[in-house]
């Protein structure tokens, strides 16, 4: 039987060695949940409801024990960590009160006898192969609307975060979901494989681009629904009368949280001339006030890099800048010790001849670039092959919405940054994927439409 080990990144020690799944426990597992998916969708939604208001509460008893299994297993800070898992009870809470009224039966036309309605059907069995980065936000997106929808969940959580997702497993177990209808998949990229082999009604997947385009590839043959939340080089923009402190203030933030390793993280800056110097000024002092240090002490906020080879990124990144002109202010460097860490490092003086303005980085690092005025800012915005966020600070709402207008991205942002609403549905454009999560539309995603054409019989002639 092969192993998953589970490594700390923070300090590179074994936190843990569980048994992984080969393709015949994948098979085995998807033909069970396949048999289960049926009366899981025949059992009333107020029972389905009520073990997803169970599994909110079991959230909230643990918090302190999940919050901690995050921090240990991907180095994000413990403050970061229970930071998510309270954020997702308000996403549940928005599932629990949006489900019914997102798919009830719909009445659309009636006359002459002929009535026709809209009926919203689970898709069936979904695969759900979800991120590290935000375990809890990502795969509960897709777990909880589509187990409250009647559907069957494969759930292939990332091999960096596999001990949370075994947690989010058994505590909708024990809240009444069926062993069956949610099952856990652990390995690495060859059970994400094995996964895309078996039958499936819709496949949710949340990381690289690269990653996407092979999972697309794949299913395209078969038509399986397909969702996929890949990557972004987010841009936003600071217009000359914008508040430069605050601006770099929330930019910092939205730039450095969770280190960096977020598909909605600031990854390009642009400011305006007038305010440029200011700005960089405010941005950097921000960023050295942010503590690096032991992921589990409440007060750091820069944590260790989950993945050991996107340290090489980083560097390579830092290279090219370095090697075309950029100007670095600080960081730019691995940190000493065990584990995988890397500086917080801003550049000034760059171009989009360099990677840190084209390629995406998930880590800590920005790039910030003057601009003479708002119709080269929007230009140099639209320069991506990514469309996931993009924001401007202004204090003029009215020419902040004609910019943001003009700008491929799937959420935009006035004045805040780094932002995910349940209300609103996440998505994006170009390179960062197809389909949605989130708001009524990402909750009858995971079914679909049945047209009903219903006539009344004629009556007898008497």
């Amino acid at each position: 039987m092969s192993t998953l080990k589970i490594t700390n990144p923070a300090t590179g020690q074994l936190i843990d060695e569980i048994a992984a799944d080969d393709a015949a426990a994948v098979a085995a597992k998807a033909q069970a949940t396949r048999a289960a998916q049926p009366g899981w969708a025949a059992v009333p939604l107020a029972e389905r409801a009520a073990a997803i208001a169970r599994f909110r509460a079991a959230l909230v008893a643990e918090l302190d024990t999940l919050a901690a299994t995050l921090t240990r297993e991907v180095g994000k800070p413990i403050a970061q960590s229970r930071n998510e898992l309270n954020g997702l009870l308000g996403r549940i809470d928005f599932f629990l009160a949006q489900t019914e009224r997102s798919i009830a039966d719909e009445p659309v036309w009636s006359e002459g006898g002929m009535r026709e309605r809209i009926q919203h059907i689970p898709l069936g069995v979904v695969g759900n192969i979800s991120a590290w980065n935000y375990p809890y936000f990502v795969g509960c997106n897709v777990i909880v609307p589509a187990l409250l929808t009647g559907n069957a969940v494969l759930y292939k959580p990332s091999e960096f975060a596999t001990l949370t997702g075994a947690h989010i497993v058994r505590l909708l177990h024990a809240s009444g979901v069926p062993r069956q209808a949610i099952q856990l998949l652990a390995g690495n990229g060859e059970v994400g494989a094995a996964l895309l082999n078996q039958k499936l009604d819709g496949l949710f997947f949340t990381g690289s681009h690269a990653t996407g385009v092979r999972i697309a590839q794949a299913l395209a043959p078969r038509l399986v629904k397909l969702q996929l939340e890949l990557g972004g080089k987010d841009p936003t923009y600071v217009r000359a009368d914008a508040d430069a402190r605050a601006a770099a203030e929330s930019l910092a933030d939205g730039a450095m949280y969770n280190t960096g390793q977020s598909c909605c993280s600031v990854e390009r800056i642009y400011v305006h001339e007038s305010l440029h110097d200011a700005f960089v000024e405010q941005f950097v002092a921000t960023v050295q006030g942010f503590k690096i240090g032991d992921p589990m002490d409440p007060a750091t906020y820069i944590g260790a890099i989950t993945r050991t080879p996107q340290l090489a990124v980083l560097e390579a990144q830092v290279a090219d800048a370095k090697a075309k002109g950029a100007r670095l202010l600080v960081g730019g460097h691995r940190l000493p010790g065990p584990g995988n860490w890397f500086a917080p490092t801003v550049f000034t003086n760059v171009s989009h001849q360099m990677e840190l303005m084209r390629e995406e980085s998930f880590g800590p690092i920005i790039g910030i670039q003057k601009v003479r005025g708002d119709d080269e800012a929007v230009a140099l915005m639209n320069d991506t092959r990514y469309g996931l966020t993009a924001g401007v600070y202004s204090k003029d709402e009215a020419r902040a919405r004609e910019l943001l207008a003009r700008v491929n991205a799937g959420s935009v942002y006035w004045n805040c940054c780094d932002r995910v609403s349940p209300r609103l549905p996440w998505s994006g454009h170009g390179d960062s994927g197809l389909g949605l999560t989130l708001s009524t539309h990402g909750i009858q995603t995971f079914t679909r439409p049945k047209a009903w054409h219903l006539k009344w019989p004629t009556p007898d002639a008497a």
